[in-house]
């Protein structure tokens, strides 16, 4: 039997493994997965015949190259951080290797010790980056196909809580890294392009500039610019494009009310607090505050930052119970970033019975003979509990799709890779089709960029 090793059990495993399962007897699989803490995995294989699960260190080089030595490839679901000796390892015992995340500086240095070693390392093949990437490519080569000329290209991801599931007032829970959602944005200013001018936004007026969208069937939704809407205008082949945004989605109302947060320094990771362990909730939000003797947090919070006690803003900062005298922190030397996530881990923890959702939107102009033209495209997947997630089914089946094409030398192209070419992404597209990942494509009126961030 053909092995595979998949290495990390985390909430992005589920679909991943079942989907090898389910393709073990017929595609003669067996699959090992490895893990610190195996729990998970052994509730994920259920005793099935063709899997295993094994302890396994990603730090202890010799257990790991042993597990890496008995895999025909290797699925890494670790940290970005902890792929590269994974990787290493992979190139040095010719074994293909394919993750969901972005490709840092290290795994790219790697690219020619790959490719001399016939070696495939396919990266950024989860849903945001990987469907975004294999959608968008679709359709820009759709388009070029037919001598189209590329003049925008605006696209949009969003990790929520499903409709059904939307029981709180920031329409929010966490539904991936609890952490990244509190430093979005953080370490320079959004960079994007607007009808051919270069357009930035510190970080202090990130979530007051927003755009709206709306997704049939599901209402309203409004989106904060990336950090760098450039990083792939290259690499998808549109260098002379005129507008190029990509963003974050949240529901209507989320970013002004998260802006509360950037503005008093709440979201701050670059420093420790004193004695924050025994800091309560209420200590911490006065620690950003002016001192005085007479007036109430909660009665300096709103005048500092001039909000009514009548807005929805107030209402939302109550509901998170961040004015709590007896509720503490309980993190010792923490940041400001770590304690407003404490908090709000209270209130956006999805609960048992919580589904997710995963909102994509793209939205490209492009001319063909004399006229401008506009294709809406947009995908909703809906989670299905707290093991099945959307998030998991999104990130979780283009990996294992990708893993199995490379195993049976359909993607063959070595080397440090994104799903960008027709080789891995239309076969990737079609059978996701049959998991309910697709795309919803209309013809609309050509509208251009959004003159609000004019």
């Amino acid at each position: 039997m053909r092995k595979i090793l998949v290495i990390g059990s985390g909430k992005s495993s589920s679909y991943l493994i079942k989907y090898l399962l389910d393709k073990s007897s017929s595609e003669s699989l067996h699959i090992t997965i490895g893990d610190i803490n195996i729990k998970n995995a052994k509730k994920l294989i259920d005793h099935h015949k063709n899997a295993k699960a094994i302890t396994l260190d990603v730090f202890d080089e010799t257990s790991r190259i042993e597990a890496i030595k008995n895999a025909d490839i290797v699925v890494s679901m670790l940290p970005a951080r902890f792929h590269i000796e994974v990787a290493k390892n992979c190139i040095a015992y010719k074994k293909h290797m394919v993750t969901a995340s972005y490709i840092s500086k290290e795994m790219q240095a790697l690219d020619s010790n790959a490719k001399a070693n016939g070696v495939v390392l396919m990266n950024e093949i989860g849903v945001d980056p990987g469907i975004d990437h294999m959608s968008a490519m679709q359709v820009l080569d759709n388009i070029r196909d037919k001598d189209g000329k590329i003049i925008l290209f605006e696209s949009f991801t969003g990790g929520l809580v499903a409709p059904e599931s939307d029981n709180n007032l920031w329409n929010y829970k966490f539904t991936w890294n609890p952490r990244n959602v509190v430093i979005a944005g953080q370490g320079s200013a959004a960079k994007f392009l607007q009808e051919g001018t270069y357009k930035y936004i510190p970080y202090n007026r990130l979530f007051r500039r927003t755009e709206f969208l709306d997704i049939d069937g599901f209402g309203r939704f409004e989106v904060y610019a990336n950090r760098d809407s450039l990083k792939y205008q290259s690499v998808y082949g549109l260098d002379n494009i005129k507008t190029l945004y990509r963003g974050t989605m949240r529901r209507v109302g989320f970013s002004r009310a998260w802006n509360i947060f950037v503005t008093l320094g709440m979201t701050d990771d670059s420093y420790t607090i004193d004695d924050s362990e025994n800091m309560s909730y209420r200590d911490f939000v006065n620690a950003f505050l002016p001192y005085s003797h007479s007036d109430s947090v909660e009665l300096k919070l709103r005048h500092a930052l001039k909000i009514d006690q009548d807005d929805i803003v107030w209402d939302k900062l109550v509901e998170l119970d961040i004015f709590n005298a007896n509720k503490n922190v309980e993190l010792k030397k923490a940041t400001p970033a770590q304690i407003l996530q404490k908090i709000l881990m209270d209130s956006w923890t999805l609960q048992e019975d919580d589904k997710d959702m995963i909102v994509m939107y793209h939205k490209f102009g492009y001319e063909l003979n004399g006229k401008k033209h506009q294709i809406d495209a947009t995908m909703v997947v809906v989670g299905k509990d707290q093991t099945y997630t959307a998030m998991a089914k999104t990130v979780g089946l283009p990996v294992a799709i990708a893993t199995l094409a490379i195993l049976n030398g359909k993607i063959t192209t070595p080397g440090v890779q994104l799903p960008i070419t027709k080789e891995v992404y239309k076969p990737i597209l079609n059978e996701l089709k049959d998991f309910g990942i697709q795309f919803n494509e209309k013809e609309a009126p050509y509208l251009g960029y959004n003159p609000l961030n004019n």
